[in-house]
């Protein structure tokens, strides 16, 4: 609920600030969040994993072009929602995801704040410590 809320913020202000990126009505505003969910959960992974190469190319920035590719598909899709070129898209799947990115804590990225690693030491002797998702973790 909170990452729509938050998506449905970005996608606002969009069309508040990005010319090119307009809504009818608040319902149509729904509508475009709950499709945009519904493409980055079931779409974007698999066009992640087809643009591949591209991604790791541009250092993950790709993955902004292929936020954009299905801005501008709900675009199309939607009747009353309005993105006028691939560079209004652009920017306002920026503004989502500067937006997620803002309110990333609030919305609660991580489920879990620890896990339990087991270390292996010498002598078949084994340890268990609990490591906090901030801890930096190299297994080797």
């Amino acid at each position: 609920m909170k990452r729509w809320i938050v998506s449905g913020l970005g996608v606002w202000l969009g069309s508040y600030f990005i010319d090119g990126i307009s809504y009818d009505a608040n319902s149509t505003l729904l509508i475009v969040v709950l499709l945009l969910g519904l493409f980055s959960a079931v779409l974007k992974p698999i066009l992640v994993l087809l643009a591949l190469p591209f991604v790791l190319l541009t250092l993950g920035l790709g993955i902004l072009f292929i936020n954009a590719l299905l801005y501008l598909l709900v675009g199309e899709l939607v009747p009353g929602f309005e993105v006028a070129s691939f560079w209004a898209a652009f920017f306002g799947a920026l503004w989502v995801t500067f937006l997620n990115l803002l309110f990333g804590n609030w919305i609660g990225g991580s489920r879990r704040s620890s896990v339990k690693v087991r270390t292996g030491g010498a002598a078949g002797k084994r340890s268990t410590r609990k490591v906090k998702a901030k801890d930096d973790v190299i297994d080797i």
